[in-house]
C-alpha cells in the first residue's frame, strides 16, 4: 500500500469524493515532546474509495483536502474528534458539517465514551488490529502494516456510520448528535489565547490577588509552550500555580521557596520571565483578575436534592438507552437543585423533555422514586 504523497494524486483522490454523502477521516499525530501536534498522516474514506495523505511528503499542498473538509454537502465522520478537528482548525479549515461516532454511540444507548474498537465490535462484528497504534508515525517509510492499521480506521468507520445514522434515525435522536456537533464545530473551542489558558485549570481562591496571579502565570506558561513548542508541563506542572498563586513571589528567591517548584527553576531560563509576568499581574490585580461567577452555596438539604436527582438520571438514561454523561453533568444536578432556572443544558431542548422536565417535578414533589425489585421506577405522586 502506498500512501498519497504528491499533488496530482491527492487532487485525483479528492475528485473522487466530490460527491461523496460522507467522508470518514482520522489522523495519526504526535504531541508527547510538543506544544502543537505533529500531524503524521491523514486517512480519508468515502462509501467506495480510501486512501491514506501523508502531510510529511515534501511540498505536498492539503488545499484540495481541506476544501473537500468545508464542503458543506459532505458530512464528516470522525470518532472522538476533539484533536482530529483542533489540528485542521490549526491548518485553517474545521471540517463541517460533523458526525462523530463517540458521541453518537452515546445517543444510541453504547454507555459513556464508547471507545472506537468497542463501537466497530458491537455494530460491525470485527476484531480491530490494535497492533500499531502506538509506533513512531512522524518515521519514514511508514510500513504496510502501519498503513494498512491506519486505513482500516475510516474504512470500519465508513460501514459503522450508514448504519449507526439510520439507528438515531429511526429513534429519533439524529437532531441529538446535531446539537453536539456545535460546540466542537466551534472556532472558539479550540482557542488557545494564553490570556484564557486560566480557564483550563481549577482555582482553589477567588481573592482578586490569587486569580490575577493565577492568570498570569497560566498566560505565561502558555506563551511559553507555544514559542518553543513544548507540552505545558514541560514549562511547568499544573500543580504548581496554585502555591505560585498563593504566595504570589516577586523575587527568585520566594520562587525557590515554593515545594512544588522544581529546586532551581528560579535560575533556569524560565525563573526570570515567571517572575515578571507575576509581578505584571500585581500591578493591579483588582483589574486583571478574572471575573468568575460562583455558584452560591448549597442551601440546607440539598446535597440530598443532588443525590436524588443522580438516581433520576440514572433510572431515566437506563430508560431511553442514552449515555447519562450526555444528558447531564453532576455539575448541571448541582445547579438544578439550587435553582429551578439554572442556565444548564439539561434543562433545554432534548434534556428537558428525556430528563430536566421531570427533575423539576420531583424537586417539586410531583414525582417519586420507589425501587420494584432491583429497579428504579419514577411514579405519579398525590401532590401531582
Amino acid at each position: 500500500m502506498t500512501p498519497i504523497t504528491d499533488n496530482a494524486a491527492l487532487v485525483a483522490f479528492c475528485q473522487k469524493l466530490q460527491n461523496a454523502p460522507f467522508i470518514a477521516v482520522d489522523t495519526e499525530f504526535m504531541r508527547e515532546t510538543t506544544y502543537w501536534p505533529l500531524l503524521c498522516l491523514i486517512q480519508v474514506a468515502g462509501p467506495d474509495d480510501a486512501a491514506c495523505i501523508d502531510p510529511l511528503a515534501e511540498g505536498l499542498d492539503l488545499a484540495p483536502l481541506l476544501k473537500l473538509l468545508g464542503d458543506e454537502r459532505i458530512v464528516k465522520v470522525f470518532h472522538a474528534c476533539r484533536q482530529d478537528v483542533e489540528i485542521f482548525h490549526n491548518l485553517g479549515q474545521i471540517p463541517s458539517p460533523l458526525f462523530d461516532t463517540q458521541v453518537a454511540g452515546m445517543a444510541a444507548g453504547f454507555g459513556d465514551q464508547i471507545a472506537y474498537d468497542a463501537l466497530v465490535r458491537q455494530m460491525l462484528k470485527i476484531e480491530v488490529d490494535k497492533s500499531s497504534r502506538f509506533t513512531d508515525w512522524s518515521r519514514r517509510p511508514l510500513s504496510e502494516n502501519q498503513l494498512v492499521y491506519a486505513l482500516g480506521d475510516v474504512t470500519h468507520l465508513a460501514k459503522l456510520y450508514p448504519k449507526l445514522k439510520e439507528r438515531l434515525e429511526r429513534e429519533g435522536r439524529l437532531t441529538w448528535v446535531a446539537e453536539e456537533m456545535k460546540t466542537l464545530s466551534n472556532p472558539a473551542t479550540y482557542d488557545v489565547d494564553p490570556e484564557k489558558a486560566w480557564k483550563r485549570l481549577k482555582p482553589r481562591k477567588f481573592t482578586p490577588k490569587y486569580l490575577a496571579v493565577f492568570k498570569g502565570v497560566a498566560a505565561w506558561r502558555e506563551r511559553t509552550a507555544q514559542q518553543r513548542d513544548q507540552p505545558r508541563g514541560r514549562i511547568l506542572k499544573d500543580e504548581a500555580m496554585d502555591e505560585i498563586a498563593t504566595q504570589a513571589p516577586t523575587d527568585a528567591d520566594g520562587l525557590n521557596r515554593l515545594r512544588s517548584v522544581p529546586k532551581g527553576f528560579a535560575g533556569s531560563k524560565f525563573g526570570p520571565d515567571l517572575i515578571e509576568a507575576i509581578r505584571e499581574a500585581l500591578k493591579d490585580p483588582e483589574a486583571y483578575a478574572p471575573v468568575i461567577e460562583r455558584a452560591p452555596p448549597p442551601a440546607q438539604g440539598q446535597g440530598a436534592v443532588v443525590e436524588l436527582l443522580k438516581v433520576l438520571l440514572k433510572a431515566r438514561s437506563e430508560d431511553a438507552g442514552v449515555a447519562s454523561k450526555l444528558i447531564a453533568t453532576v455539575s448541571d444536578l448541582e445547579k438544578i437543585a439550587n435553582d429551578d432556572k439554572a442556565a444548564v443544558e439539561a434543562l433545554t431542548g432534548w434534556r428537558k423533555e428525556l430528563f430536566g422536565a421531570d427533575a423539576l417535578r420531583l424537586k417539586r414533589g410531583e414525582l417519586a422514586l420507589v425501587l420494584d425489585g432491583a429497579r428504579v421506577k419514577v411514579v405519579e405522586t398525590a401532590a401531582s
